[in-house]
Parts: structure tokens; C-alpha cells; sequence
């Protein structure tokens, strides 16, 4: 099976279609193309607004941030962690301060 290339203004056809059909397997029956592929197109344009691909360098640097963002929230979760250990040493060492040395 070959991989079609289909213009811009052909999906946006086929999902308006689809839309307002409201049978995305008739649609894709009528333009000959798989129900996947209509599916396919419909995810891309609920998740960046189009289905225009992303240019390369654009989508490159979509994912140098999805990597950033991953090494920072797992940074912060370490963080939290020192954090929280900290404070339970310290509140175990004024209780054993406040034992010895009561007010």
C-alpha cells in the first residue's frame, strides 16, 4: 500500500465533511481513503489547532521542552523531597531540644 499525499485544503474538506456528515467511515467509502487516516487527521487538528505538520525546526524545539520541562518537574519532585526531609529533621530536633531544656 503507497503512502498518499493529500493537500491541506483536501483535509480540512474531508474533516468539515465528516463533521457534518457525522459518519467518518461514509466519508472515507466516498473519498476512498481509510477511516484511520480521517481519525488520524482529526486527533492532529484537535491537538495543534491544524493539520498542518509543524515545521522541523519548530518541532524540534517542541521536544528540546517537553525533555526540558521532564528533567525540571523531575528536579522539583527532588527537591520537594530534601525539602520535606529537612523540616521533619528539624522539627525532631526542637522536640528533643524542648525534652532537654524545657521551658
Amino acid at each position: 500500500m503507497t503512502k498518499r499525499d493529500y493537500t491541506q485544503e483536501f483535509k480540512e474538506q474531508i474533516l468539515r465533511e465528516s463533521q457534518e456528515v457525522g459518519n467518518v467511515s461514509l466519508v472515507a467509502r466516498r473519498h476512498n481513503i481509510s477511516p484511520n487516516t480521517i481519525h488520524t487527521w482529526r486527533r492532529k487538528a484537535k491537538k495543534i489547532g491544524s493539520t498542518k505538520p509543524l515545521p522541523a525546526d519548530e518541532a524540534k524545539r517542541i521536544k528540546e521542552l517537553e525533555a526540558r520541562l521532564a528533567k525540571i518537574s523531575t528536579e522539583n519532585d527532588r527537591l520537594k523531597r530534601i525539602v520535606a526531609e529537612k523540616e521533619l529533621q528539624i522539627t525532631i530536633m526542637e522536640e528533643v531540644r524542648d525534652l532537654k531544656n524545657p521551658r
